[in-house]
């Protein structure tokens, strides 16, 4: 199977871009755009951190062999074309020639080898269920291609090469070391059109242009400023002084987006999630009581308004979930038996579990992603001691809720992850026994076991069939849903405002998530 068409006229328009003179183009070269990091995350590389945050941040410095378009294709990056091979098994990628690490190092297939096959297996939460479960092997024919062979066909598996998901890491500076506690891990070295120059913790994150990116004439910006803003109403006045330029989903509380919309010259989009889907769910310990009982999980699920949530919490900005997949992933079923809110229906199941809540008092572990999250802490406190529970908040920070969620510290806390298009890379990663591993928040921290529900997800993911997988994962929904293998609360919606002379920002299905290395400002 050939590279598809698609691909190859996104080429030769990169080509025909490359040869127009800076002026034809009408992008303006300098300047710094200033934005917001927050929460300010523990480390820029998404190799060892997939927070969202870090994930913002990283996407400027390391690459991946793809970006994708709105409709999820995929688009040139290290990798200038693929081929797949008939059967679907083996897939080969030639990549770009001329690129170098930020250190000056030449890029080559070895670095794509020892990221897929080394590095991602063993540090990356949701690359490692992809990687040891499909992959076979990973090998260089040359230094400008690698062929990888799958162990049965994986349909979704060309989605899964963008930066935060396969980031492609420097062989040169990390074989042979601890992935985890190298120096590289504090000032990273990527193939992307910004390298990393300063971290001011507590106040900001600088990113310079790269002089020697591969993309002729790119970047046009000469600097990043990620400001750290901690408070929500702050980070609303930066915004209205002009001291920052752009606005990402969360930065500022859902109440004031309306507001800072009606501005003079602000932009403003929900395009660029299309590759992410975001969800927000309610993560309950299963591993010891309450919550190792379905009838105490289905209870809570029956105290959480949902509508209310979406309505007044989140100002519109969402919808209700009715299962694990978002309305917005493939293979989402709108018929899954829904857990509708009752609390009557709530205190019933309490009294059908045979647990005496009072004799709880249950750690919810705070969300540290700003004032909307916390509201939403303060509301799921208050439904389960409606149904008779003790509940304690611990606060920390955005590191600190990381390690202490993946390490299952908790009993209950708020997360919100990326589906990536197919359930296959997003959401199985999140329920199946063997992604139950400690050091991650984006696994399966919960302690959902369900041996039947992981053949089915096992099945789904290799069916090549559309039809088929689509009965797989309707009975994969109905499942987790009546099992509440998560708290589902609702499919999140993302706005990005900004400045009217900021050009380029949100072109791709990664959204803020991109290299920027197309974004200008106006002088």
């Amino acid at each position: 199977m050939k590279l598809e068409l698609s691909f190859k006229l996104v080429l030769a328009s990169l080509a025909v871009a490359a040869a127009l003179p800076l002026g034809a183009q009408a992008q303006t070269r300098g300047g710094t755009l200033n934005m917001i990091v927050q929460p300010e995350p523990p480390v820029i590389v998404t190799a060892i951190n997939q927070q969202a945050p870090t994930q913002f941040v990283a996407g400027k410095i390391f690459e991946s062999l793809f970006t994708y378009s709105a409709d999820l294709k995929p688009q040139p990056s290290l990798a200038k074309s693929y081929d797949v091979s008939a059967d679907g098994l083996t897939y080969t990628f030639h990549l770009q020639d001329g690129v170098k690490w930020q250190d000056g190092q030449p890029f080559t297939a070895d670095d794509v080898v020892f990221s897929l096959a080394d590095m991602l297996p063993k540090t990356h939460a949701r690359a490692r269920v992809l990687l040891n479960q499909f992959v076979a092997s990973v090998a260089k024919t040359d230094d400008l291609t690698v062929v990888v062979k799958l162990k049965s066909p994986f349909p979704a598996f060309l989605l899964a090469f963008e930066p935060g998901f396969a980031p492609i890491m420097p062989k040169h500076i990390y074989a042979g070391t601890d992935y985890m506690t190298n120096p590289a891990n504090q000032k990273p070295v990527g193939t992307g059109p910004f390298i990393f120059k300063e971290w001011k913790r507590g106040e900001y994150i600088k990113l310079v242009r790269n002089p020697n990116y591969w993309k002729a004439g790119k970047p046009y910006l000469d600097e990043l400023v990620f400001n750290v803003i901690p408070d929500s109403a702050s980070r609303a006045v930066a915004f209205e002084r002009g001291s920052v330029d752009v606005l990402r989903g969360g930065d500022i509380d859902n109440v004031d987006v309306k507001r800072m919309r009606a501005l003079p010259n602000v932009q403003y989009t929900t395009a660029g999630w299309e590759m992410f889907s975001p969800q927000a769910y309610l993560l309950m310990n299963m591993r010891k009581p309450p919550f190792d009982n379905v009838k105490v999980r289905q209870a809570v699920m029956a105290a959480l308004n949902r509508k209310l949530i979406v309505d007044n919490i989140f100002f519109g900005l969402g919808k209700p979930s009715t299962g694990p997949l978002v309305a917005t992933e493939m293979f989402y079923d709108k018929n899954t038996p829904p857990l509708d809110f009752s609390m009557k229906k709530a205190r019933e199941l309490i009294k059908e579990s045979g647990i005496k809540p009072g004799d709880y008092t249950i750690r919810q572990l705070a969300f540290p992603y700003g004032a909307t999250w916390d509201r939403l802490g303060e509301y799921v406190k208050q439904a389960l001691e409606q149904l008779g529970f003790k509940v304690d908040t611990e606060s920390t920070d955005a590191g600190g809720w990381a390690s202490r969620t993946g390490n299952w510290d908790f009993d209950i806390t708020l997360n919100f992850t990326y589906q990536y298009g197919d359930p296959a890379l997003g959401v199985q990663r999140l329920y199946v026994a063997s992604n139950m591993v400690k050091g991650s928040p984006f696994a399966n921290v919960q302690g959902y076991n369900n041996p039947e529900a992981d053949k089915l997800w096992n099945q789904a993911a290799s069916e090549v069939d559309k039809a088929k997988r689509q009965e797989l994962y309707t009975k994969i929904q109905t499942m987790l849903v009546t099992d509440v293998a998560n708290g589902f609360l609702l499919d999140l919606e993302y706005p990005t405002l900004y400045r009217g002379k900021v050009h380029n920002l949100v072109k791709t299905a990664i959204g803020l998530n991109e290299s920027f290395d197309d974004v200008y400002i106006d002088k």
